[in-house]
């Protein structure tokens, strides 16, 4: 039996979750997300890690490996970090089996992963550094708004005449946003056009990588914007792609899962390669 934990460390976030392994068998023990609000994200890593052993009755001695993913390749008393694209997609497939494609919408850009049954990461393609298609763009457009971040995906909902927000960077994007207030545009139309926006550079993320097969996941910060999904679904069919785009109640720990469960499988070969070098 094995017990690990994977840390996320993302831009908004610190997203932490225990599993116990024991042969193909896997448990999902425990869950913690913190905001960073600039706060110190390695303390929030270490306050959640402690916190979250302790949950289950366990100490740091009965943990074998500490997996980091994200920003978090300076945790003090991690045992390895992995690549935040090899976790989402491996977390993608423990929270949808069916999923054959990962869509991680995070603070700083979006990216699209195909993967296989397994989790293996097959190919990628993701937004640049200058794209309007990131949580955080959405987020300053909210507070700009005066909008609470979990209102904005049942305000987009509402919007019966969304307005066209430009694509190209958030720069251009935010000053349509500034002209459309000025001009009386609803803020509910003016998420919705950003939503769409959002999804349209989405949409050809997942089209590059020739997504379509099984289900498509939404993992990271906006995963559970319930406009920006449906957005997705209404930018799929205007351009025509047969995508089955989800999400799932807990897609945003996706990352810290996934390095869990690939903490998990390294610390099983490390102990094979011991075990073979014992007895050679």
């Amino acid at each position: 039996m094995t017990y690990t934990v994977g840390i996320d460390i993302g831009t908004g976030a610190v997203k932490t979750a225990l599993f116990r392994v024991e042969n193909d068998e896997t448990e999902w023990l425990g869950r913690h997300t913190s905001r960073i609000r600039r706060r110190d994200p390695l303390k929030l890593a270490e306050d959640a890690y402690h916190d979250l052993i302790a949950e289950a009755g366990l100490s740091a001695d009965d943990i074998a490996y500490v997996a980091t993913t994200g920003e978090g390749e300076n945790v003090p008393f991690r045992t390895g970090h992995f690549y935040s694209m090899t976790t989402h997609a491996r977390g993608g497939v423990y929270l949808e089996p069916e999923a054959r494609s990962v869509l991680d919408v995070g603070a700083l850009h979006g990216r699209a992963i195909s993967i296989d049954d397994r989790g293996k990461v097959l190919s990628y393609k993701m937004t640049s550094q200058c794209a309007s298609g990131s949580g955080q763009f959405l987020e300053n457009i909210a507070r700009y708004l005066g909008v609470a971040q979990d209102e904005v995906g049942s305000l987009s909902k509402e919007a019966d005449d969304p307005e066209n927000v430009s694509s190209i960077c958030a720069v251009l994007a935010e000053t349509d946003v500034i002209n459309m207030v000025s001009r009386g545009i609803s803020t509910a139309n003016i998420l919705k056009g950003i939503h769409l926006s959002m999804a349209g550079r989405l949409v050809k993320l997942l089209k590059a990588i020739k997504a379509g097969d099984g289900v498509v996941l939404m993992t990271g910060g906006l995963a559970l914007d319930e406009g920006l999904v449906n957005a997705m679904r209404e930018q799929a069919e205007e351009q025509k792609v047969e995508l089955n785009v989800a999400n799932h109640p807990d897609s945003i720990y996706a990352g810290a899962i996934g390095a869990a469960l690939w903490g998990a499988f390294r610390y099983e070969k490390l102990a094979q390669l011991e075990t073979l070098a014992k007895a050679s």
